[in-house]
């Protein structure tokens, strides 16, 4: 007698919740236009001109972005996107406060061009990368063009005792932000071809599986040559952020816990050594050391010291939007020490609030690679998650005094337009690898 065969297990798909991503969008730019508002309401009294063409302009290319979104990566994790339009919009909101105490240097309105652009490059690194796969192909492609944009600012002029900048007729970009997602993939391509080899070969020293140089030689050398390169140019700050990728996704790739170690005693190596020969990072580390010997001299308060008047102002709650005095650091203010007027205006429970909306990016990152089975993807997410938050762990610490400042830019809400191009360049891979893992773990195929 014939048996029937077994029903087929039913497949669990998992919602989408596009509806969810367009209701944090709308909460997102809301939030941020109500923090324009407030900052024309605390300078002058009355609403601010622009509100309603800001408020247009960020939601229109939020729905854009959305659209795409919906209509190429389906799956995609519904909080990536309304986070990156948050903190932008965030960044927008503080660059135009900083502007009202500067009318002679104002930042917001390029700030909102190069913005306009970083959504684009968005929307079409989602409409046109249809798998992040392909990215594997073009692993050397990559690091030749990073290494190339990494050195191009050698032959520029140094701005502020480094020379990160390319300027030509008032236009400036800073390419190392554009080569660290290019190293990322890289770094992720190469792990991820060779990640046995990496892991089980070679010789073994203490608890370390050491691989052959013909493994390890070739990141190993992109990695010198890129942290060479910006070490001449005195961009530290980088150095130590690809330094920092390096060894993570090292670990990641191997599991192996003692690069963790020897990462942690040759960073702790490599800072002592600039400390002690370069003029410009000794200086640093003496400040970090004694932020109010400037005060003792009677020479007045230097950038950090007024960073950390800042943040003490502030308290718990902040002075609120538009009437704190943060301008008073300098010409670093909408930069490197953005974060101090956050800190300032909207207090300890607004800068946890920030803290958290990065950690919540970097951890939803963590989870799409984490999803997925194949190794490149893995590497590429936990890589550009890392990226953001090595980037918000220097530049945090820097400005509150737990490290010494490095010259970076918080990512989304800092002046300059290199650095939010690129951050929504790392959203949208994000974007497309966590498409990829909620389409795997629905049973489809992602090929």
């Amino acid at each position: 007698m014939a048996t029937a065969d077994p029903p087929a297990p039913a497949v669990r798909r998992l919602p989408r919740r596009r509806g969810i991503e367009l209701a944090l969008i709308v909460l997102a730019v809301l939030l941020s236009v109500y923090g324009y508002c407030a900052v024309g309401l605390a300078q002058h009294g009355t609403l601010p001109r622009g509100a309603a063409g800001y408020g247009t302009g960020l939601g229109v290319l939020a729905l854009l972005a959305h659209l795409a979104v919906r209509l190429r990566a389906p799956h995609a994790d519904p909080l990536l996107l309304p986070i990156g339009v948050l903190l932008n919009g965030l960044g927008l909101v503080l660059i135009y406060r900083l502007d009202l105490e500067t009318p002679g240097d104002r930042a917001a309105p390029a700030q909102l061009i190069w913005s306009t652009l970083g959504v684009t490059l968005f929307i079409l690194v989602v409409l046109l990368l249809r798998d992040h796969r392909v990215l594997q192909r073009y692993t050397y492609v990559c690091v030749v063009a990073a290494l190339v944009l990494l050195t191009l600012p050698i032959l520029f002029p140094a701005v502020n005792g480094a020379r990160i900048w390319i300027r030509i007729a008032g236009f400036s970009i800073q390419p190392g932000e554009f080569a660290k997602v290019l190293l990322a993939v890289f770094f992720a391509a190469y792990l991820a071809a060779n990640r046995n080899a990496l892991a089980y070969t070679g010789r073994r020293i203490w608890k370390l599986q050491l691989p052959t140089g013909r493994v390890l030689g070739p990141i190993v050398a992109a990695w010198l040559v890129s942290v060479g390169v910006l070490v001449l140019e005195r961009d530290l700050g980088t150095s130590l952020l690809f330094f920092g990728l390096f060894v993570v996704l090292l670990y990641v790739a191997t599991g192996r816990t003692g690069w963790i170690a020897v990462g942690l005693l040759l960073a702790a190596l490599g800072a002592v050594a600039a400390g002690r020969l370069e003029p410009h990072v000794h200086s640093r580390i003496e400040t970090w050391l004694h932020p109010f010997a400037s005060i003792e001299a009677g020479e007045g308060p230097n950038q950090l010291a007024q960073s950390l008047f800042a943040f003490a102002e502030g308290g718990m709650l902040g002075t609120g939007l538009g009437l704190g005095h943060s301008v008073l650091i300098g010409f670093a203010v909408k930069s490197d020490f953005i974060l101090a007027t956050a800190g300032e205006e909207l207090g300890l429970a607004g800068l946890s609030a920030i803290f958290l909306l990065y950690g919540l990016l970097v951890e939803r990152g963590f989870r799409a690679g984490l999803a997925l089975r194949e190794p490149f993807g893995r590497l590429l997410a936990v890589g550009l998650s890392s990226l953001v938050a090595l980037q918000v762990f220097v530049i945090a610490g820097g400005v509150t005094g737990l490290i010494p400042l490095t010259g970076m830019a918080m990512p989304f809400l800092a002046q300059g337009g290199s650095s939010v191009v690129t951050n929504w360049a790392i959203v949208a891979l994000l974007v497309r690898v966590s498409d990829s893992a909620r389409r795997q773990g629905d049973g489809q195929d992602t090929r």
